[in-house]
């Protein structure tokens, strides 16, 4: 019986990929993998590409996300050092990153790895949250708030006891999502928030009232120095004046009655610039230089 060579290619091809099927496995870029021999991992894969490997039950393959998942923690009470009970709720990234190291421990499970890992995180939170006054978590005080500080020690004791416990995973990051306080306690630090509050208010005052004694000082001063100036410099100018004055008097002497006549007319323009309606005898200095003077000729008679 002739077999047509078309039928006898496709089942050799066939063939070919059942035979590439039983030894040649492929691992993703998002993928790791362990391969086990007669039940035990024997072999970890962490990078991607075509790998070989012996027909089952000889050896197997187990494949896993290594991406990174989150976790969130429930919302649950802790005890700050100073005694104040708190509401925390963390998340944490992490990932698959040793097969060989997983694989044994959760029986390939990932839910048992996630039921694992809420426990460390929550002995983790719990322990590092008690070594921190409650000022850490909430105040008015920016500089008092340790959040930071708080999550990094969170992660590194999250990291410790995964790699501790051969969990096979990679922690990524932590951080604090959300916090709370019981019903018994807001009162509490509703009050002491005031009270910091008030503290702050009278220290800004204090502050406020010694920069405006300085600043009043420092004018006082300044004010005082100028006022010593202006006298000194009044007193001089006083000297200098007085000094024309004393070289004017030595001419005056010379002729007091063209002196005296001078004055008068200086007095009379000075008056004469007010606006200003007076009824006075023309008699009265220095009105008289108002009065027609005789002339010379008729003074001789």
């Amino acid at each position: 019986m002739k077999r047509n060579p078309l039928t006898i290619a496709i089942g050799a091809l066939l063939l070919v990929i059942f035979i590439a099927l039983l030894f040649i496995f492929q691992v993703r870029q998002t993928e790791v993998a362990v391969v086990t021999t007669f039940g035990k991992a024997t072999r970890p894969i962490t990078q991607p590409g075509p790998y070989g490997k012996w027909p089952w039950p000889i050896q197997k393959v187990y494949k896993f996300d290594n991406r990174v998942n989150e976790l969130e923690s429930n919302l649950e009470t802790v005890l700050t050092s100073d005694g104040y009970n708190l509401l925390i709720q963390v998340y944490v990234g992490w990932r698959i990153n040793e097969p060989q190291s997983f694989f044994p421990r959760f029986a390939g499970s990932t839910n048992d790895a996630v039921k694992n890992l809420q426990g460390v995180v929550r002995n983790a939170y719990s322990g590092v949250v008690g070594k921190y006054p409650f000022s850490a978590f909430i105040s008015t005080d920016p500089k008092a708030l340790k959040f930071s500080e708080i999550e990094q020690e969170m992660l590194k004791r999250v990291q410790a006891d995964a790699g501790a416990n051969n969990y096979g995973i990679e922690i990524k990051f932590l951080g604090i999502k959300r916090l709370g306080l019981p019903e018994s306690v807001t009162k509490l630090v509703f009050e002491r928030m005031e009270s910091e509050r008030a503290v702050l208010v009278s220290t800004i005052e204090g502050e406020a009232t010694t920069q405006s004694s300085a600043i009043r000082t420092r004018a006082d001063t300044e004010s005082a120095k100028l006022l010593a100036e202006a006298e000194a410099q009044a007193t001089k100018t006083l000297g200098e004046g007085e000094k024309e004055a004393a070289k004017s008097f030595e001419i005056f002497k010379q002729e007091p009655e063209l002196a005296i006549y001078l004055l008068k007319l200086k007095a009379l323009e000075q008056f004469l610039q007010n606006r200003t309606t007076l009824i006075l005898d023309d008699s009265t200095s220095p009105l008289e230089l108002l009065k027609s003077q005789p002339s010379a000729g008729a003074q001789k008679k």
